[in-house]
């Protein structure tokens, strides 16, 4: 990308994040090096996927926004929502992309250079995009259709009028909204629109090769009707498979966590995982096993006699039991209602992953294999993405 056209671009970016509050400090931060790594590109093409993903996602998050706080709760009390983004976030969605924009950046400064130098044979691949072309533009475009895919499904999904269905589960039983794997028709159809919106937007500005580049060095064959769309639709198609696969890992890997009393879900601030207590048998069990292990030390020290007669190490099983049931002169806040029921239980998932890793991953599964299936599907060795 021209540099006259970067460096304002990307100040431009970051200016509507800072003055819309739509990233964190330390997310500003890690956008800018993400927008420099895309603008690095000679095409401006990866740079364009960057803003209309931004631009797009950060117009449906707001999208009815005091509506869907009302859906789900804050991990810290407050309301649900989204709110600034973190940096963590950022990466999650943009790093895939970064990676592979920096490689191609590579392979056509090699190609340019090798076409410039008349001591050095022509390139093997092609300055422009033609059919069958290189593998890495395929997983540029696939990460930015599936994250695009899966933040329209999930911002807008969250506002159907019916209960979404968990993917995960063998009869699709209805889970609150919010819950990580919960899908709608309405989260699906609002997938692929974002996903049409990046593919569009790709194919606008991909340079693809044309008749005037047939015959020069670094050409290739221009694209027919057909081609373009097949190549549309499966990027249309891929991206939003990535948002189901978006919800089939978060429903399994990542843990969904409901407000008893509201019976919404809780939302981790950033992505983060959302801390529920122990339940009271296992509290009780716990604390139990720890004054046993005190009693076992102050035997081994010779003081077993003295730690039982005063009484310190010793405590009967109801006693603690009795001591995590609400004490009304206790004003500090607990995590149960008194009658020992937690606050927060867990609506499905397990631990594994949080948000951030959920999204990561799918990003890295969606450019990984729509290079694998564009590999196959053109005859394309999967190793020419290293080759120059």
């Amino acid at each position: 990308m021209k540099l006259i056209i970067a460096v304002p671009a990307i100040c431009a970016l970051v200016y509507r994040a800072w003055s819309k509050n739509s990233l964190t400090p330390s997310g500003i931060f890690v956008a800018t090096l993400t927008a420099i790594a895309h603008a690095y590109h000679p095409w401006n093409l990866p740079f364009v996927l960057l803003c209309v993903f931004f631009l797009a996602g950060t117009r449906v998050t707001h999208i009815k926004e005091d509506v869907k706080a009302r859906l789900t709760v804050g991990s810290k009390g407050t309301s649900g929502g989204e709110g600034p983004r973190t940096h963590v976030q950022v990466l999650a969605n943009s790093l895939m992309a970064s990676v592979l924009i920096v490689l191609h950046a590579i392979q056509l400064e090699k190609r340019t250079a090798a076409i410039t130098n008349p001591d050095v044979a022509d390139p093997v691949g092609t300055v422009c995009y033609s059919w069958g072309g290189d593998l890495l533009v395929v997983g540029i475009i696939a990460n930015y259709a599936a994250v695009a895919a899966d933040t329209f499904s999930s911002e807008l999904g969250i506002l159907s009028k019916g209960e979404p269905r968990l993917i995960t589960s063998w009869n699709l039983r209805k889970v609150p909204r919010g819950t990580n794997g919960g899908v709608s028709l309405t989260g699906l159809v609002a997938g692929l629109l974002g996903s049409i919106i990046i593919v569009t937007t790709a194919m606008l500005f991909l340079p693809t090769c044309n008749a005037d580049t047939v015959t020069q060095a670094g050409g290739g064959a221009p694209w027919t009707t057909d081609e373009r769309r097949k190549f549309m639709g499966f990027m249309v198609v891929w991206g939003l498979l990535g948002s189901v696969l978006d919800s089939i890992l978060g429903g399994l890997f990542q843990r969904s966590v409901k407000d008893v009393r509201s019976g919404k879900i809780v939302e981790g601030e950033g992505g983060n995982r959302v801390l529920i207590a122990e339940s009271p048998a296992a509290m009780a069990a716990h604390t139990h096993t720890k004054k046993k292990d005190v009693i076992k030390a102050a035997i081994l020290e010779g003081q077993g006699s003295s730690a039982k007669m005063s009484g310190s190490a010793i405590a009967d099983d109801d006693d603690v039991v009795d001591a995590h049931v609400y004490d009304p002169k206790n004003k500090s806040r607990k995590a149960s209602f008194g009658d020992e029921k937690p606050s927060r239980v867990v609506e499905s998932g397990f631990d594994l992953l949080d948000n951030n890793d959920v999204n990561f991953l799918m990003a890295v599964a969606m450019s990984v294999g729509g290079m694998a299936v564009a590999s196959w599907y053109w005859g394309v060795p999967i190793d020419s993405v290293m080759v120059a």
